[in-house]
């Protein structure tokens, strides 16, 4: 086995969402060879900058950003995508004699990319389209009933009206003749030739996480989050509440006060709330990863940006 110090070193940083991982990126730039790769599942919608705190021209022409504005809002990208592009882009930063530095909060892409992917069938166009026709006809809480007789373990994990995710679990048992808990278990071929660099930004006060989602949100409505969807809606009509896009924290509930189903106060408020919530999944699969290989950081301290640098130059230049 090829010894992983051997490895190129790659900079993982991660953190709830507020924590200031770009502003981090951007500190850390200034003093190594890095090109910022985005692990965001929002930032790769071309037009949708302002709800998912896309870097603005001047940042990206100053620092080399990857995968961002990869498609438009009404088409769709996998995890497997993901991985397959970050790969890709990691051993161009490392022939280029650049060091990568991931980060952004979509923790699934993280964890597809170090821990490979369970060999999930690909789509079926037929077969999605016969069991969108079914669930016009029953509804998709029918089919969620028609997945716990086939897969109870999975039906139990995805709410009755998540379509998306039922339609996926439904296609999964069809192809294979299984259930997809059980497709899931199956061993994973992993390939990464890098060796991580773990940094974690960890709230010490989630109170004071709270304000900064909250100053973060209302910043975005400031700014022309509404406006901005409602010039994608124009865009590309075909979207939906449905739409992986649109279902993105804030983009959603920007739908909601457009289509007059929640007032403005109430898009304040949602918007936040969601928002914490997504951190508080964030924070969890932080957690769960494995302590002797992630380096924790208050993301509230005054001196954090000096305390990642000295933790960097005493670790990236030993993996160099």
């Amino acid at each position: 086995m090829q010894n992983s110090v051997r490895l190129p070193p790659a900079i993982f940083l991660m953190g709830p969402t507020a924590s200031g991982k770009s502003k981090i990126a951007l500190e850390i730039a200034e003093n190594f060879p890095i090109e910022i790769i985005s692990v965001d599942s929002a930032q790769v919608y071309r037009h949708m900058n302002i709800g998912t705190a896309k870097p603005d021209q001047q940042t990206l022409n100053q620092i080399p950003h990857h995968l961002i504005d990869l498609i438009d809002p009404d088409q769709h990208y996998s995890a497997a995508q993901f991985r397959h592009d970050a790969l890709h882009v990691m051993q161009e930063i490392i022939q280029r004699g650049n060091i990568p530095l991931l980060t952004g909060g979509t923790m699934l892409y993280f964890r597809a990319l170090q821990e490979g992917l369970s060999p999930l069938p690909s789509a079926d166009k037929n077969l999605r389209l016969t069991i969108e026709n079914m669930a016009n006809e029953l509804g998709w809480p029918a089919m969620h009933q028609k997945l716990a007789k086939l897969d109870q373990e999975t039906a139990a994990r995805i709410k009755p009206t998540d379509s998306q995710r039922i339609q996926r679990a439904l296609e999964v048992c069809y192809l294979t003749q299984q259930p997809m808990s059980e497709v899931l278990k199956t061993p994973r071929q992993i390939d990464f030739p890098f060796h991580t660099i773990n940094i974690a930004l960890i709230p010490s006060e989630r109170g004071q996480l709270h304000l900064r989602i909250a100053h973060r949100f209302e910043a975005m409505l400031k700014n022309g989050l509404i406006d901005e969807v409602q010039t994608i809606r124009g865009k590309f009509p075909s979207l939906s509440l449905e739409s992986p896009s649109m279902r993105c924290v804030g983009y959603r509930q920007a739908c909601l006060y457009l289509n007059n189903q929640i007032t403005s106060s109430e898009l304040h408020d949602m918007g936040i709330a969601a928002t914490r919530q997504l951190a508080k999944r964030q924070l969890t699969w932080l957690r769960g990863m494995q302590t002797d290989t992630i380096q924790e950081f208050d993301c509230l301290a005054s001196n954090l940006n000096a305390q990642i640098q000295r933790f960097l130059h005493t670790t990236v230049i030993a993996k160099i």
